[in-house]
């Protein structure tokens, strides 16, 4: 008898072997605009003044920001750390912190770089609203750019996959888990990181990416976008720790390989340097418990 695809594909038991964080940067979609509302001025500016009229319209003038399929990807940036287990206990070695791509961007090679990735690494996913925001848009860019991403959809069984909500272990968004699947209040990444003295967004807002790219600064939204992750990371960190997940011990050792990390490397990667200034900062200078 063939393999069918439970047996490909069921790996409820599996036992991920790296942690992957990631964070994406968008600009609006303007290409869509003249399909979505008829709007065929040329000019971007004017197109994505178009968007945020429409989306004001659909609701209500509450909100002018795009929904996620009118959203193209600029920036990947991501985490990995490898898992280690001792029991019930783990521990987390950082690889790397980076972003895909070359210079300049190229969404379809971003996602294919992305979606790539992560079919090789078959990692625990952790990001900060990326099922309500970061997944979708990646799934909505790589069906334009006719990107597969089997992996996604194919692992696991009903309850433990990427596509299921609770199963923490394939994929944990800190904003659902923090806020209880919506019983209690969704606060923001700033916010959580500023009651436990981490950085929370300095330097660069979301708000300022497009202009960024409009003038051609991709490696800022870049280095953006990397300290974002960092602090999710730094926020899953402590989620773990409170979880007994990892331990006090673990917890320290993983914020040492970050501290190492910025330390190596902050001499070609200054605003690394400008991300341990502000973790000082808010922690007053205290980064481990």
């Amino acid at each position: 008898m063939g393999r069918g695809r439970s047996s490909v594909y069921n790996t409820r038991a599996m036992e991920h072997q790296s942690l992957f964080v990631f964070d994406i940067e968008t600009v609006p979609d303007t290409d869509a605009v003249p399909n979505l509302t008829g709007f065929d001025d040329p000019d971007v500016a004017a197109r994505r003044r178009e968007l945020e009229r429409y989306h004001l319209e659909k609701t209500g003038g509450k909100n002018a920001f795009p929904r996620q399929p009118f959203h193209k990807v600029v920036a990947i940036s991501f985490l990995e750390a490898e898992i280690e287990r001792d029991g019930n206990q783990e521990a987390y070695l950082l690889r790397e912190l980076r972003s895909g791509g070359e210079a300049g961007f190229d969404e379809k090679k971003l996602l294919q770089g992305f979606f790539g990735y992560f079919e090789r690494l078959k990692p625990r996913l952790v990001s900060f609203n990326g099922r309500g925001f970061d997944l979708p848009v990646l799934k909505y860019r790589a069906m334009v750019n006719g990107v597969s991403a089997p992996w996604l959809y194919g692992a696991g069984d009903k309850w433990n996959s990427y596509t299921q909500r609770y199963a923490t272990d394939w994929h944990c968004d800190l904003l659902d888990v923090l806020s209880d699947y919506g019983a209690s209040a969704r606060v923001s990444l700033h916010e959580v990181s500023a009651v436990l003295g981490l950085p929370g967004k300095f330097g660069i807002s979301g708000s300022e990416v497009a202009g960024l790219v409009d003038e051609g600064r991709i490696e800022d939204v870049r280095h953006y976008c990397e300290t974002d992750v960092l602090t999710t990371y730094l926020v899953y960190l402590r989620l773990m720790m409170h979880r007994g997940t990892i331990g006090i011990d673990g917890y320290n050792a993983a914020i040492a390989d970050i501290v190492a990390m910025i330390e190596q490397e902050s001499g070609d990667r200054p605003y690394l340097n400008d991300f341990m200034e502000a973790w000082g900062q808010a922690s007053g200078n205290a980064f481990t418990l």
